[in-house]
């Protein structure tokens, strides 16, 4: 049984052929797995999924990089789909200095905004943080108050374990069985195998050994080996106790 903590299905590169994707998730034993919608496009997509597939877990949230397009009728309707009780999380929300820093304060200011939306409904948070490491974990050390989940782990053994000290659970998705990767494999043997969590992150970050190719959800079982290896686990221990922290984030 595998996990796939945060996928993007329904974006434009893979809904296409998502009857083919969700065959695969079911063929290949994937039996947790949360879709993640960065615009509302998707996030209706997911909704209609979920009718058919109650398995999922569907996760919403408005990205950073959209941040300087965001007014108050992005929250609401963000706020109304959690009322009619829509969303397993709030996510991917966070900050991403990578392209563009010169929008900063706009970024912060709709993460707190909807760091505060997730702490009024109990909903946990995914957390997107690239190259935005310091403000990130600053605000989120004033603001979260519910379960964190570190989305796609790539930083430093040491902030990691900052980032264990709040509510969290740390993610790992392909890189880390990229021949290149130190940290990641670092992070995965000093994280506690009960706040370890899989992801895909699909389309992207595909995992050896069909890296190169379109990522999808049935590939996590190659980041849940991996993660399996460095630990000195047995495969399927590992993945009950990968299912077991994902189930305990909605509890």
């Amino acid at each position: 049984m595998y996990t796939d903590s945060h996928c993007h299905i329904t974006c434009d590169r893979l809904y296409a052929r998502v009857d083919e994707i969700i065959q695969n998730i079911q063929t290949h034993h994937v039996t947790s797995c949360m879709i993640m919608s960065t615009n509302q496009t998707e996030f209706e997509r997911a909704k209609v999924i979920k009718e058919q597939y109650p398995f999922f877990k569907l996760a919403f949230g408005w990205f950073p990089g959209d941040a300087k397009e965001m007014t108050d009728a992005h929250l609401t309707y963000l706020e109304n789909e959690i009322q009619a009780g829509h969303l397993d999380c709030l996510g991917e929300i966070g900050l991403d200095y990578h392209w563009d820093t010169s929008f900063k304060d706009a970024q912060k200011q709709l993460f707190v905004k909807q760091l505060e939306i997730a702490n009024t409904y109990h909903l946990p948070v995914s957390i997107h943080m690239r190259d935005a490491t310091k403000d990130c974990m600053d605000l989120l050390r004033q603001h979260a108050h519910t379960r964190i989940i570190f989305h796609c782990f790539s930083g430093s053994p040491e902030t990691m374990q900052e980032a264990l000290k709040m509510d969290s659970v740390i993610s790992f998705a392909g890189p880390i069985t990229f021949k290149n990767s130190r940290q990641g494999p670092a992070c995965v043997k000093a994280c506690p195998a009960d706040r370890i969590l899989s992801e895909t992150d699909s389309p992207y970050l595909t995992p050896v050994p069909h890296r190169g190719h379109e990522n999808e959800p049935m590939y996590v079982r190659y980041v849940a080996e991996k993660i399996a290896e460095l630990k000195d686990m047995e495969v399927p221990s590992l993945c009950a106790q990968i299912e077991k922290n994902f189930a305990h984030v909605f509890a």
